[in-house]
């Protein structure tokens, strides 16, 4: 990495960790306070974080809204106040009654747009306060259901011992999306209760695994995905003339060329990327400029 180079560190992030301990690892290793991510993970979760290090901090909170991927295992059976394993069990129930037909029921209503509740423990704001924050004072936080949807919920492995079942699952969902609420949820429908054991995020927008380095080996090695490369990966790609480059650099408008409705990267004739633009009412305006 070059001194004030911009770009994208996709992170193999480690169980235990919290999202801002790899940004503050990061930090470290890249020698620069300007980094940032995309999309928390929580601290039992491992897999696909995507780190911005420099300019490339601007491009985070578009990244986050792109489709995800997760390798997860719910248990049916036991309930959590967190809906996942760092929690403690508030209720059990025997789910040794439920067949797999019900199970692929309960699956097949989870999947596709739905409405969901997000988990109590959860950094959605309530009234300017973080539900976590609430929830850890006893207070007891109304959350409201949020549209998202899951792309596919597909069971890799069911295994059964006495009174719980683990159910082995791959899914793919959109933004915003709580794989804790569907263990709650799918555990609620079956009339046992679940909870999340295991989550592993193994794809974030068209970054996945594949791409993901442990910290150890970003410390051996800083392996940093070039800003623009990071940007025509993720988004649509325009290629202006230099006229034209030169009034987005200035943070000017453009005619829209029908890229949308997301955001489009626009590159200068010499393959500098130059900005984040969103189409809208026919014109292309920045969502951020990168060029000084």
């Amino acid at each position: 990495m070059e001194p004030g180079e911009s770009g994208l560190v996709i992170v193999d992030k480690p169980q235990g960790w919290t999202s801002h301990d790899v940004v503050g690892r990061m930090r470290r290793i890249a020698g620069t306070r300007r980094v940032g991510h995309a999309g928390t993970l929580d601290p039992m979760a491992t897999g696909v974080l995507v780190v911005g290090v420099g300019k490339a901090t601007r491009l985070l909170g578009h990244l986050a809204l792109t489709a995800k991927g997760y390798d997860a295992t719910i248990r049916l059976g036991e309930s959590t106040n967190t809906d996942d394993a760092e929690g403690e069990i508030t209720a059990s129930a025997s789910a040794a009654a439920v067949t797999d037909e019900a199970l692929r029921a309960g699956i097949a209503a989870l999947t596709g747009p739905i409405e969901q509740v997000p988990p109590q423990v959860s950094a959605i704001k309530v009234n300017g306060e973080r539900a976590y924050k609430m929830a850890r004072k006893g207070e007891e936080v109304a959350l409201k259901a949020r549209p998202v949807t899951v792309h596919d919920f597909a069971v890799t492995d069911v295994r059964r011992h006495g009174d719980v079942i683990d159910v082995d699952a791959s899914i793919g969902c959109s933004s915003g999306t709580y794989i804790r609420a569907l263990a709650r949820d799918l555990g609620a429908s079956l009339g046992c209760g679940g909870h999340l054991t295991a989550l592993r995020r193994t794809r974030v927008g068209p970054y996945d695994l594949g791409m993901a380095r442990t910290l150890e080996r970003l410390a051996e090695t800083l392996e940093i995905l070039p800003i623009g490369d990071a940007v025509a990966s993720a988004f649509p790609r325009r290629d202006v003339s230099a006229e034209d480059a030169r009034s987005v650099a200035h943070g000017g408008r453009l005619k829209a060329a029908g890229l949308g409705p997301g955001p489009v990267g626009v590159f200068a004739p010499d393959g500098t990327l130059l900005a984040l633009v969103e189409e809208k009412d026919g014109r292309a305006k920045p969502l951020a400029v990168f060029v000084p």
